[in-house]
This record gives C-alpha cells, sequence and structure tokens, in this order.
C-alpha cells in the first residue's frame, strides 16, 4: 500500500502535528490512533477498513512518528492530544468520525470521546490499556524466565524488585538526554528488545492454542507472523550492544523518550479516569467495541472484559497483542463492517 507522505497541522507549543489521509474521501471518515505512546503511524494500522468506501485519518501524536519535533515532552501531555484530535477534525470539515485505536491509542480514544461524545460515530477498540502498573512492570521489569531467554542488560536501569517509580524516573533520565551516551542507547535499544519479547510470546501462545485446537490453516498463518517477530526479535538483540549509532538509534530514542514521558505520569490521567471514561461514553450512548487477543501479554484481556461488562460489545480472537495478527486483523475487519464476531 502506498503510504502518502504527511500534511502538518501547526498545534500549539511548537508542535506540528503530522496527519495522512487515505482511501476515499467521500467514504466514512475513521480517525485512527496509533499506540505507543511514542511510536507513530505505519501503513498496517488501516488494514482493517476497506479504503474502497471509507476514509482513513491517521495522525502522529504529538512528538510521534512525523510530527515535529520528533520525540519532544514539553508542552506533550492526554489533554494537548486530545485537543489536537478537535483541531484535526474542524480542520477538515468533518461534523463527526468513527475512531479505531489500539493499545496507548484506546486511552486516546476514550479521552477524546469523553469530551467530544458528539463527534464520535462509534469506537472500535483493540486490546485496551489500563495503564496499570502490573502492565507496566510485565515490560520494564521482566521476570526470571524472561531474563533466561533475552539475556540481562547491566546498563538497564531496572532490576527485581525495582519500584516501578524509581525505574521510570531513571528511564526519563537517561533518554532525556539531547546528545544521547551509550547508556540512552543501549536503554532505547534494550526497550525494543523487550516490547518485542512480548508481542512474540503472545503470538506464541495463539500459536500453541490454534494448533491444540486442530486450526490448521489459522496456525499455519500464525505461525508465519510469529516466525517473521521472532526473526526481528534476533536482530534486535543482536543489534542491542553494537557501539556504533544505528539507523533505527534515532527513532527508537525519540520513541522511548516520549512513551518514558507518559508512563512516568500515568498517562496524565488520575486514578479511576478510564473507568469515568467508559461511564461517560455508555451514557453519551456511543457505541462501543472492545476487540482483545485472548492470548495478549502486553494489555491483559481482562480490561476489556471488565469494560464491556459495562458497555459494549466483545471480540476476543485468537491472537496476542498486535493488530495485524491473522485472527486480529480478521475480526478488526468484520467488527469494522458492522458484522457480528
Amino acid at each position: 500500500m502506498a503510504w502518502p507522505r504527511p500534511n502538518h497541522l501547526a498545534v500549539g507549543r511548537g508542535h506540528r502535528m503530522a496527519w495522512r489521509d487515505l482511501g476515499n474521501p467521500l467514504g466514512e471518515p475513521w480517525l485512527v490512533l496509533h499506540g505507543g505512546p511514542g511510536s507513530g503511524a505505519q501503513p498496517g494500522l488501516v488494514a482493517p477498513l476497506d479504503r474502497r468506501w471509507q476514509r482513513a485519518i491517521v495522525p502522529d501524536q504529538r512528538g510521534s512518528g512525523a510530527s515535529q519535533p520528533r520525540g519532544a515532552t514539553r508542552g506533550n501531555h492526554t489533554a494537548a492530544l486530545v485537543a489536537d484530535l478537535e483541531a484535526l477534525r474542524e480542520r477538515l470539515g468533518l461534523p463527526s468520525w468513527a475512531v479505531l485505536a489500539g493499545s496507548w491509542g484506546t486511552v486516546l480514544a476514550l479521552a477524546y470521546a469523553r469530551q467530544h461524545p458528539q463527534r464520535v460515530q462509534r469506537l472500535v477498540l483493540r486490546g485496551a490499556f489500563a495503564l496499570s502498573e502490573r502492565e507496566v512492570a510485565g515490560l520494564l521489569l521482566p521476570g526470571r524466565a524472561r531474563l533466561k531467554n533475552l539475556g540481562e542488560d547491566p546498563l538497564w536501569p531496572a532490576r527485581h524488585r525495582t519500584p516501578l517509580p524509581v525505574v521510570l524516573r531513571r528511564l526519563t533520565q537517561l533518554l532525556q538526554s539531547g546528545t544521547p551516551g551509550v547508556a540512552a542507547l543501549r536503554v532505547a535499544r534494550r526497550w525494543g528488545v523487550l516490547e518485542a519479547a512480548l508481542a512474540e510470546q503472545g503470538l506464541w501462545r495463539s500459536l500453541h492454542h490454534a494448533q491444540r485446537s486442530g486450526a490448521v490453516a489459522l496456525a499455519q498463518a500464525i505461525h508465519a507472523s510469529w516466525a517473521a517477530l521472532r526473526r526481528r526479535l534476533q536482530r534486535a538483540q543482536a543489534q542491542a550492544r553494537r557501539p556504533q549509532h544505528l539507523p533505527a538509534d534515532r527513532a527508537a530514542l525519540a520513541k522511548f523518550r516520549v512513551q518514558a514521558h507518559y508512563l512516568r505520569h500515568r498517562g496524565f490521567l488520575r486514578p479511576g479516569e478510564l473507568d469515568r471514561a467508559v461511564l461517560a461514553v455508555a451514557e453519551a450512548g456511543v457505541p462501543v467495541d472492545w476487540v482483545h487477543g485472548r492470548c495478549d501479554a502486553v494489555c491483559p484481556p481482562a480490561n476489556s472484559r471488565r469494560w464491556a461488562a459495562r458497555w459494549g460489545r466483545l471480540s476476543e480472537p485468537l491472537s496476542g497483542h498486535l493488530g495485524q495478527e491473522p485472527d486480529m486483523l480478521s475480526t478488526l475487519r468484520n467488527v469494522v463492517a458492522g458484522e457480528a464476531c
């Protein structure tokens, strides 16, 4: 799929938000929100949409992707991201749009829908993130089994039983450097390895379940996805300790600088804020579809199950966390098309 050059919208405090417009310009408009935070948009995000009949508006959140300045944390918080989305809607002259979001993007989608329910036709939320200590610690403080497979890095500022706030403070300090040294490079690379390892774990679980259930075609498709992610993880591990700068380092430093900033501040949301957002969306009557992989090792399926019990429909494909996994993508396409799963 051709991935167009982004447009840019000045949104204040020196930030210029990048956004792309794909699909049928007269079709059903969908706002597509990436995860991360800090990751930026990529072509796979729009795969659930049928671009013959639907229009995808895909922004890079502040400090992410092609937005400028990349990796910037000043003036970068959830309320600002919500305001940016509303400014983009007004710029496009759309009365409302549907929202497709994954992982961290579900947090932003709920915050936006809570503040602007009249502008949201429906929500499709994949792999909902609850900003819980369990989720964040599961990524940043790997247990002994994962360390045995991945190996340790003495420069990673996290040890078993280190308090999570301390870990996040150390990561933020290392990654904020304008001229990153060896420690910052190693930390960004290590974070990428840990992230890929969790995603690979979810895919491996779903492959195991598909094989046990006798779903041969699905197992073959999952195996192909798992093998590709496994190769990517092995490359990341091999590159993690190289002393020289690598082409991917700049993007990784920017991504994880923004991510550390948001995680340290718990997404700039008060305790219980996501629960209140779900309730507000329910009271406003905004339709919600929760789609969560049964084998998700990044964000526990209990997140979506708990919120779906309050409002909306729940689909649980045989997949991990990633939106491009075979059963996840098939389910998302059905949900976006309005078909029951």
